[in-house]
């Protein structure tokens, strides 16, 4: 994990020693605040994925109670409250997809409802609460960031979920016999206090370590395109658009997120790295990011399903069904014979506004006929470009618009 980057914080330097010597029991918790994951999610599911492949235990908590609370590490505003109902619909659509990742013949799923629906308010004031200091709360990023906006603030609400999650961990070490917590950076003052909680009411010794968070070298958040999120659910995101999410990832980040997302060997890695540096523009290490993760969450049918059709929008003789959504015109048979003007057949596609636009787009090298860029202005269309009737168009990465003989 040290050698992929993913280690951001360690409560005791010498957690690496304890992994190698014990099989330990490890948790992270995932709120329930939608009923999918997204890419960004997958920072900590793999985490748990790593410690099962070396032996560990891990411990799978969806927050059932937390969820009704929402935590406030790393957001800028209270969520909204969900009802119980939404509530369970996203614990069950998060259980499942977990087990995609997780073998659970060796793991274990539990929701934190199922004890904290037992524990009176008055209990967990009178037995958890007063081993917390609010001066040392308020001290935490977390908290201290939010008092500090005077629009939003932070409510009692919020500010609880600290005690909540430390309870959790304290839960999980005296029932389950978990010691360690894996958690975003955003999390460590959350995971010291569990820490800090299993130390004052039982003794023992427990352990805490970070991620870093998944960010592209612009500073955003990786895992967001255009259209938001980018769900792990087919139904949010369409396989197809997965695997093309990834296959666009950054020149610049494609070896940091194969490290960080998939579980292929160093050697492998390192092979892909120095193909990478040595030619970049075949995009050997974005196809295989592309192909493993959309693999890993869809399945390897979906996988060559998407290759296949991104390669049929690209190239109308490769094999393969255009992607779902694709955008098409369909032209009258007649059209090329004379030979179709390539600006008029930008404009009336509706790729381009319009003829100046579409001549700019040509002469700036942006323009793509059957994935082979266009230089000249004055280029037509002819049945030569259409040996199955179809021509693919393309503007720039993203845009698209296949013609379709009527």
């Amino acid at each position: 994990m040290q050698w992929r980057g993913l280690v951001k914080q360690m409560s005791h330097e010498g957690l690496g020693d304890v992994m190698q010597k014990e099989k330990l029991r490890v948790y992270s918790g995932f709120d329930p605040t939608a009923s999918s994951m997204h890419v960004g999610n997958l920072m900590p599911v793999m985490a748990l994925r790593r410690a099962q492949l070396e032996g560990h235990h891990p411990i799978v908590l969806v927050g059932g109670a937390t969820g009704m609370i929402g935590d406030p590490s790393g957001k800028s505003s209270e969520r909204n409250l969900l009802d119980m109902e939404t509530l369970q619909k996203n614990v069950d659509g998060l259980s499942k997809q977990f087990a995609r990742f997780i073998d659970f013949s060796d793991a274990t799923l539990v929701n934190n409802y199922d004890w904290f629906k037992e524990i009176s308010f008055l209990e967990f004031l009178r037995e958890v609460g007063k081993h917390f200091s609010v001066n040392a709360m308020i001290a935490r990023d977390s908290v201290k960031t939010r008092l500090e906006e005077r629009e939003h603030g932070i409510s009692y609400t919020e500010f609880s979920y600290m005690l909540i999650q430390a309870y959790d961990f304290w839960h999980l070490y005296k029932e389950h016999g978990c010691k360690l917590q894996l958690g975003g950076s955003e999390q460590w003052g959350n995971i010291a206090s569990g820490i800090d909680l299993i130390r004052r009411l039982g003794g023992g010794e427990a352990y805490g370590m970070t991620l870093p968070l998944l960010l592209d070298a612009s500073g955003k958040k990786f895992g967001k395109s255009e259209a938001g999120a980018v769900w792990l659910d087919p139904d949010r995101t369409s396989p197809y658009d997965f695997y093309q999410y990834f296959l666009r990832t950054d020149d610049r980040d494609v070896i940091r997120v194969l490290r960080y997302l998939t579980t292929l060997d160093r050697a492998t890695i390192d092979d892909l790295e120095e193909r990478h540096a040595k030619a970049p523009q075949k995009r050997d290490a974005a196809r295989e990011l592309a192909r493993v993760m959309t693999t890993m969450v869809h399945g390897e049918e979906e996988a060559k399903r998407a290759e296949a059709s991104a390669r049929a929008l690209f190239d109308p003789s490769a094999a393969g069904e255009l992607p779902p959504g694709t955008p098409t015109f369909a032209y009258a048979a007649d059209t090329l014979e004379a030979g179709w003007s390539l600006v008029d057949a930008l404009v009336e596609s509706g790729l381009q506004a319009s003829k100046g636009a579409a001549r700019r787009a040509i002469n700036g090298g942006g323009i793509y006929v059957n994935g082979e860029r266009v230089s000249d202005e004055n280029r037509t269309l002819t049945p030569a470009d259409a040996p199955d009737g179809d021509i693919r168009l393309r503007h720039g990465k993203k845009n698209y618009m296949v013609l379709q003989r009527a």
